[in-house]
């Protein structure tokens, strides 16, 4: 959808050297190397010339591996020793199994490894399928390389794990074009309205106090935009009765830290935005940039007085306005099909999901999730299905009330 060439800023793709410490497996001039987190330094190298998802950038990596003390392996793929393709992964325990992931688990959404796009054409599946080699040769405990929620494509360049053997993900992501800017927007997405519940949220608001939508420009203003959304959203998931996946703390320090070393950019990657009124947060937003896109990563609202108004809304509204502003071509609302997305959204984004077993046990895994998915995938596009296990989870959960339009991401 986005000029590939733009899309990372002035990120020129260069020719990158990989560290010898790592083992190697020949294939004709393509080579195959994997690395414990040693090989981190080389990642951060490469992701400085080449294209890749927010989740697969350097900073994420690392914010990742030091929160939460990860067990990491790369592995990268490179053509006479420049690095084509590079996989940043950690290493869990499922059950008895050991699976290798994107750093970040089911935070990491809209994936695409880092790559050099110049090589990309000339890698083919049995290339890929050497850096699997490499790291069972390097990590003979992992049985199983789970790549969830990749994108089929980056700005226009074709995801290189696409030509491997996958399946659908479970989940729709989302995303508005905003090709015209604001007003253009506005009048395919019935616009008229948008606008007058925009002004009467406005009085409402004026009502209480003063109001202004914030963004995290400060290592404090981080912290308190990134507090209120943790309280926002535990509140939220047990009134749900989903499990909070921003509960642990290792997840939060990641998080803080990710946010915060965005700042030391002129362009930060990662971005807090919210809607503060009466001196008070009432909704919170965390983005990232890829190149002319705009991701809405997460989003809460405050379960208070002033709830009715809907500000995860009025903090959408003016968020996809200032993404039009500032030039950019999509605004994306990530994973999920939710109603006050589908209020935007003229784009749908089919993500897909790549097993690799490495092991005879890792093949019992992947038929296992393969099942798994399809299960998902049949009770979220029954709607009917997908409403009784949401009210099904909030009686588990002891909370009669519907869950409103702004379930978030």
């Amino acid at each position: 959808m986005v000029d590939a060439a733009a899309s990372f800023d002035g990120n020129r793709v260069a020719a990158n050297e990989i560290s010898a410490r790592s083992m190697r497996a020949d294939q004709g001039r393509w080579t195959a190397a994997a690395s414990d987190r040693t090989g981190l330094v080389d990642y951060a190298q490469f992701c400085a010339s080449a294209l890749f998802a927010p989740a697969q950038s350097a900073s994420w990596v690392r914010n990742w591996a030091t929160a939460t003390g990860a067990d990491m392996v790369v592995a990268t793929l490179a053509r006479d020793t420049r690095p084509a393709l590079s996989l940043a992964l950690e290493v869990v325990r499922r059950g008895p199994f050991k699976v290798a992931r994107f750093a970040g688990g089911r935070h990491a959404n809209g994936n695409f490894a880092a790559a050099d796009p110049r090589l990309l054409p000339a890698i083919d599946g049995m290339a890929i399928r050497a850096m699997f080699k490499a790291i069972t040769k390097a990590r003979p405990d992992i049985d199983l390389v789970s790549l969830e929620r990749l994108l089929p494509d980056l700005d226009g360049v074709v995801n290189p794990l696409a030509m491997l053997p996958g399946f659908p993900s479970p989940n729709l992501a989302l995303a508005v074009d905003l090709d015209g800017g604001f007003d253009a927007l506005l009048s395919r997405a019935s616009g008229k309205r948008k606008r007058k519940k925009h002004r009467s949220q406005t009085r409402k608001f004026e009502a209480v106090g003063t109001f202004r939508r914030v963004e995290a420009r400060t290592r404090e203003e981080v912290d308190r935009l990134l507090d209120a959304f943790l309280e926002m959203k535990e509140v939220r998931f047990a009134k749900m009765g989903i499990a909070n996946v921003f509960g642990d703390k290792q997840v939060r320090d990641f998080f803080r830290a990710l946010f915060t070393d965005a700042l030391a950019e002129e362009k930060p990657p990662f971005l807090l935005h919210g809607l503060d009124v009466a001196g008070k947060l009432r909704a919170v937003t965390g983005s990232s940039r890829s190149g002319k896109r705009l991701i809405c990563e997460f989003g809460a609202i405050a379960e208070d007085d002033l709830a009715f108004t809907s500000p995860g809304d009025f903090l959408f509204f003016d968020n996809i306005q200032e993404a039009c502003e500032l030039g950019f071509d999509v605004y994306d609302f990530s994973v999920g099909d939710e109603p006050y997305k589908r209020l935007w959204c003229d784009i749908e984004v089919q993500h897909f999901e790549v097993l690799a077993p490495l092991t005879l046990k890792g093949g019992m895994l992947a038929t296992g999730l393969r099942q798994g998915a399809r299960a998902k995938a049949f009770i979220k596009n029954n709607p009917t299905v997908w409403k009784l296990t949401k009210m099904l989870r909030r009686k588990a959960a002891g909370q009669a009330a519907p869950v409103t339009a702004e379930d978030d991401n």
